[in-house]
Formats: C-alpha cells, sequence, structure tokens
C-alpha cells in the first residue's frame, strides 16, 4: 500500500492548485478526481478485466496520479506489471514524477493527443482510467482543432464535430492505446449524452467499442467543488460490439451502489436521442399519443438576445432621464427571478402589470438623423459607444448596432433554465402573457400555430386553459426532454420543448377543442 503516498499526493495537490488562479484552471480544465470517487473507478473497471490478467496500466491525462494511486492502494496492486502516464503542464508532472519515484512509473510530460500511438499489441494497455482535460471548445485554437479532428478521423474513423470539448479527442484516441479485450474507464461530463456534438462520442461507444456500463451522477451532487458540471463514468472494452449486447446505465447515489439501474439493448440505445433519459423509472414518459409534439402546434424561439442587457433594457426612469422616444421603447419582461406571477396582466395600452417594469431600446434610425432629432438619445448611445458596446459581438453584427431583432410579444412563454426548488418543484415556469411585452433570452417564446391560432382568435378565453394545459406538464417529461448540469441547473431550448408529446396539452384540453386541434393538424400537414 502507498497511504503515505497519497497522502502526500493530496498535499501537493492542495499546493500546486493554490498557485493558479481559478479562472486559468477552468480554462486548461484541471479538475482533480477526489481519491475516494477514484478508488471506486478502479475497483470496478480491473473487476470487468480476466482475474488473472497483468495490470497494464494508463493515464493519458495524469495530473498529479489520482488513478494511479488509487490502483497503488488496491488489492490489486500486485498485478500491476506496466504503468505509464502522460502529462502536459509540467508543473504538475515534474512534481508527480518526484511524487511517484521508485515505482516503475514512466511519467511522459508531453501532450497525449499528439504523441503516436504504439503499434504493437504487446506495448498496448489494458487499462487506461482517465479524468481527461475539460477544456470546452472555444478554448480550443482553430489550428488545433483541425489537427485533433484530423487524428481521430485517421486512426478512429469518427469525424468530430468543432464543438466538442478537448475531452472527446482524448476519449477517443486513447483506443490506439489499449490491447484486445482492454478496459477504458473514463470520467467524463454528462452533456455528451444529450448534445449535439455528443453523436460523435456516442457513434464511437456504439460502434467502434462495446460500451459496458454508464453512471450518472446526481447532478445536484457535483463531484467536483470547482466545476460547475454533471458528471458521468464511461466504461468500455476494447472489442468489437455484439447486436445482442445490453449495457448497463445507473445514475444517483455512488457507482458501486447507484440510486437506479438498468440494462439497455445496444439497438434500442440506437436510436435514443438522449441518453441521459436513463435509467427511467417505470411510467415515466406517456405515450406519444397522437403521434404530435409541442412543436406541431407551437413555434417556439428563444428570447430576444440584445448583446447588452445592462444597456439595451432600461428602466421608465432611464428613459424619462434620456427624454428617448417611446416610438423607440418597447415593454419587455424582467428576468424569471423578478417575475412574481405565473400570468402577467396588462394595462389599458398593454403594458405588463408587474412591479419590475421595463423598456427594449431598439431604434433603425441612422445615427446623424438620431444626433439631429433626438440629442437626447444620441448621447445614450454616445455612452455605449464609450463603453465598446457596440463592439460586442451581436451589436457589430446588426446595421444599426443598437437595432434590436424583432421579436412579437408571445402569449405564452416558458423560462429557459432553472433549477428545482426544496418541494421538488418543476425547474421551468409556463407564463400567461397578456401584455405587449416582449421577452429576452432568458425565456422560450411560443407563437400558436394553425389551427390552435384561429382557435384562440375566436375564442380567446382558450389561451388560459392551453397555458394550464402546459403548466401541467410533468416534471419529469420537462426534466427528460431538456439537459442538466452540475449543481442542478436544468436548461430547455427551443427544439427540446418542441420534442414533448402534445397529448400531454391537447388530453388536458376540452375534448372537442383536442379533437379540433387534432383533426386540423392532420389537414394542415403538422
Amino acid at each position: 500500500m502507498n497511504e503515505g503516498r497519497e497522502k502526500a499526493r493530496q498535499e501537493i495537490l492542495k499546493k500546486l492548485d493554490s498557485t493558479k488562479k481559478e479562472s486559468e484552471r477552468n480554462r486548461l480544465g484541471q479538475f482533480a478526481t477526489p481519491f475516494k470517487l477514484a478508488l471506486e473507478i478502479i475497483h470496478h473497471a480491473v473487476t470487468m478485466l480476466p482475474s488473472d490478467a497483468e495490470i497494464r496500466f494508463l493515464e493519458p491525462g495524469f495530473g498529479t496520479g489520482t488513478f494511479y494511486s488509487a490502483l497503488m492502494n488496491s488489492p490489486f496492486v500486485k498485478r500491476v506489471r506496466l504503468a505509464h502516464g502522460f502529462e502536459i503542464d509540467p508543473i504538475y508532472g515534474e512534481a508527480a514524477s518526484w511524487l511517484w519515484r521508485g515505482l516503475g512509473l514512466r511519467l511522459t510530460i508531453a501532450d497525449f493527443t499528439k504523441v503516436a500511438p504504439p503499434k504493437t499489441e504487446d506495448v498496448k494497455f489494458n487499462l487506461v482510467v482517465c479524468n481527461p482535460p475539460y477544456v470546452r471548445h472555444h478554448h480550443l485554437p482553430q489550428a488545433q482543432k483541425k489537427e485533433l479532428q484530423s487524428r481521430v478521423a485517421q486512426y478512429i474513423g469518427v469525424k468530430i464535430n468543432g464543438l466538442s470539448g478537448l475531452y472527446t479527442y482524448f476519449l477517443l484516441l486513447s483506443k490506439m492505446w489499449m490491447s484486445e479485450g482492454g478496459v477504458g474507464a473514463w470520467l467524463i461530463p454528462s452533456e455528451f449524452m444529450d448534445v449535439n456534438y455528443g453523436q460523435a462520442v456516442k457513434q464511437f461507444l456504439l460502434e467502434k467499442v462495446t460500451l459496458q456500463e454508464i453512471h450518472r451522477f446526481d447532478p445536484e451532487e457535483v463531484q467536483f467543488d470547482d466545476a460547475l458540471v454533471s458528471s458521468a463514468i464511461v466504461f468500455f472494452t476494447n472489442s468489437p460490439p455484439s447486436k445482442d449486447h445490453k449495457i448497463r446505465f445507473s445514475c444517483g447515489g455512488s457507482l458501486l451502489r447507484p440510486r437506479l439501474s438498468e440494462r439497455v439493448d445496444v439497438e434500442y440505445l440506437r436510436h435514443l436521442p438522449k441518453w441521459s433519459a436513463l435509467p427511467k423509472k417505470r411510467g415515466k414518459y406517456p405515450p406519444r399519443g397522437h403521434g404530435k409534439t409541442l412543436a406541431d402546434i407551437f413555434t417556439i424561439k428563444r428570447g430576444l438576445a440584445t448583446g447588452r442587457n445592462r444597456f439595451f433594457i432600461i428602466t421608465p426612469e432611464q428613459a424619462d432621464e434620456y427624454q428617448i422616444p417611446p416610438q423607440f421603447l418597447t415593454p419587455i419582461l424582467p428576468s424569471p427571478r423578478y417575475l412574481e406571477t405565473n400570468e402577467v396582466m396588462a394595462d389599458n395600452n398593454g403594458m405588463p402589470k408587474i412591479q419590475k417594469q421595463l423598456f427594449l431600446l431598439s431604434c433603425d434610425w441612422p445615427e446623424e438623423e438620431i444626433r439631429l432629432k433626438y440629442p437626447s438619445l444620441w448621447q445614450y448611445l454616445k455612452r455605449g459607444i464609450d463603453e465598446a458596446v457596440h463592439e460586442r459581438y451581436l451589436c457589430r453584427h446588426r446595421s444599426p448596432w443598437y437595432a434590436q431583432e424583432i421579436r412579437p410579444p408571445a402569449p405564452l412563454l416558458c423560462t429557459y433554465m432553472g433549477r428545482r426548488t426544496e418541494n421538488n418543484a418543476s425547474p421551468f415556469r409556463f407564463i400567461l402573457n397578456w401584455s405587449k411585452a416582449t421577452a429576452p433570452n432568458v425565456y422560450l417564446m411560443l407563437y400558436p400555430k394553425q389551427p390552435l391560432s384561429s382557435l384562440l382568435s375566436s375564442k380567446p378565453s382558450l389561451l388560459k386553459q392551453v397555458w394550464k394545459a402546459l403548466s401541467a406538464i410533468s416534471v419529469e417529461m420537462l426534466i427528460g426532454e431538456g439537459r442538466v448540469y452540475g449543481g442542478g441547473l436544468y436548461k430547455m431550448e427551443p427544439r427540446e420543448l418542441g420534442n414533448i408529446p402534445a397529448n400531454t396539452v391537447l388530453e388536458l384540453l376540452s375534448p372537442e377543442i383536442e379533437f379540433t386541434i387534432v383533426k386540423q393538424l392532420s389537414l394542415f400537414g403538422g
């Protein structure tokens, strides 16, 4: 056992982490694995190997060696014949080399993704365990992205989306270092199970190796104190997948004692768009009913992105101070945390009857005309120029930079993100909007399509019934279609909300209205 070295490792790690700013470690994706979790992962991974197999261990993102330490402090230590690690940061790498000296570890200070993989089976590894650097795509230079994409295509035959984080390249390239039948255990963000760029990872796990198990942690139980990310552990073997193979999905609790668990046919998994729906409780999702979704009865759009809310969304007092003409002001709802009601009433002018009233500033006049006719408004815009608002990404792609995209008021809205409350309520709120206020991009805006829009025109009171039906959609269904991040932050994109079966709304309407909508949807080709 190497308990003394593990204690020393934790002290070294703490000291090294303190020398770097949290923002720098975040940019470099340096989030160390808790030792207790590393022990569980190592134990579970080794049990997937033959009981008499010698261990040839590889850790591609070594850090100070959490997984290596777990292996050295496990009952399997005597089976270790070879151990190799890669670490790109020389500060951590040199400290780890000193710490683990004399144990036969070979530690290379280099970028794992750039090193040529071994060519012969006898020098490959049968146990590859890693918590790869969680570097988001926007921190990767374009040249590095292209090089990584080329290497994955060359070695693995998978096309990687440009929005993929660095960890996806680590994961896929590791296959070339694995011996036949070797085990891979990867602690990675669970977002790959739901997002578009995750398709390449899922293709790899289903077609290039045999996926054995995925354990997803409760998103409200963040595994890293310094990273807001929901984590999953992926286990696979380097062998061709079989058609009748079953994959174990578990979630909650710990890896060795999950709260939920089920086995899923690999063929079923191929056609499941969101893997985070697994494992599922019985009756979690209702049947698809008429085969229609919310996207069939609503056009769903993200709220308005101004480019700088602090500048373009103003109070009535600011509007008065700068004498901004009313024709350039549109009422806009505040952030959901400042919206005290789920039903926004309106006054005779269409202004929302809420405590925090706000306006959206938008004008399509040329600067010269504004300067001449509305000098006070020009002074406000000049302030934005002084603060470089006009140079922000969205603003510099608009002409003029202070003209907003048109987002008409939506009668129904859904909050874009949220957390579950203590009484386990939904993280999402549906808002009934009787006012002429548009909404910022922290909302999803639902515009009724035909034939629902015609029914609402002839019978406006029906809108409240539709709103109540939306609000009755189960928490499980909303969460199942959305996505979740570490700390229990849930998000819902327009397409994801649109995927929810429409029968969740239609069946809560009166039978004659449901029948009318379903019948006309068929006629409209919805």
